[in-house]
């Protein structure tokens, strides 16, 4: 069964408008076959338009003397129209196209003999490339994909695909919170951390200089360092995150009284109003 059986042969003598009106459920039927294989970007109402185009080419020089009925001899006509409506409209070269084919059998082949996924040093392998050029096929690929941005907008609204470089209030506050807790956690921290992280993470100072300020080796002040980062995350959970901070084995023992003096003196720096 083909589009044409659905639309009954026009009588004889219908003019060239009447016949076009009469078949034009052809037109839509085509460019819904088709648009099924397509991909979500490209916009059906051109190709309707091509179609309608070809519709009418088709009624102005039909021949009914040759014995071959309208709705097949238009079916012809607006398929080759739809095709080169598409071949109009996609910007990769038939030898990209080509290449993307032979990339898509390799990997399809690659899947069913391996029976997992290949992976794109297996697929350039085989394909005997490297696998820069097969990323390069794929970014050639890519940039020969061109959206409609009415398309886009219309089902998800503009604001959704326009570039925003602001941030939320809320994430300005959130941010700010973070920032302020940072400060008091760094206050917070014993005198010899708080020259160990000023002088590595904001005076970038060599870790021989502060070494030999502090009267200790370098390998030292790696360790003080890590230290730090560690108190530093944690108080900082504490205040933002409590549930990420771990329970200490011994509650009552000297380290866990220190953390929690720490945490404490972090959250009495500074007040609500103040962090933001």
């Amino acid at each position: 069964m083909t589009a044409s059986d659905f639309v009954s042969p026009p009588s004889a003598g219908v003019d060239v408008e009447e016949l076009c009106r009469v078949h034009l459920p052809l037109v839509h039927f085509e460019v819904r076959a088709i648009s099924s294989r397509l991909p979500g970007h490209v916009y059906t109402d051109d190709l309707v338009s091509a179609g309608m185009a070809a519709l009418a080419m088709a009624a102005r020089s039909f021949d009914a003397s040759l014995g071959v009925p309208f709705g097949r001899y238009a079916v012809r006509r607006i398929r080759g129209a739809l095709l080169d409506e598409l071949r109009s409209a996609d910007w990769a070269t038939r030898s990209l196209r080509s290449k993307v084919r032979r990339r898509d059998a390799v990997h399809d082949a690659l899947a069913a003999a391996l029976g997992r996924r290949p992976t794109d040093a297996e697929v350039a392998d085989q394909m005997g490339v490297s696998v820069a050029e097969l990323e390069r096929l794929e970014a050639d690929l890519h940039s020969s994909v061109v959206l409609r941005l009415d398309v886009i907008t219309d089902s998800v609204g503009a604001d959704a695909v326009l570039p925003s470089t602001s941030a939320t209030p809320e994430a300005t506050l959130v941010a700010r919170e973070r920032q302020a807790y940072l400060r008091d956690a760094i206050s917070a921290l014993p005198d010899r951390l708080q020259v160990v992280v000023r002088g590595c993470f904001f005076e970038d100072r060599p870790m021989r200089e502060l070494a030999a300020e502090l009267g200790v080796t370098e390998s030292r002040i790696s360790q003080m360092r890590a230290e730090a980062l560690k108190l530093l995350r944690d108080g900082m959970n504490s205040q933002l995150a409590p549930e990420l901070v771990a329970s200490p084995s011994n509650a009552g023992g000297a380290v866990a009284r220190r953390k929690a003096a720490y945490y404490a003196s972090i959250a009495a720096r500074t007040s609500f109003r103040d962090r933001l």
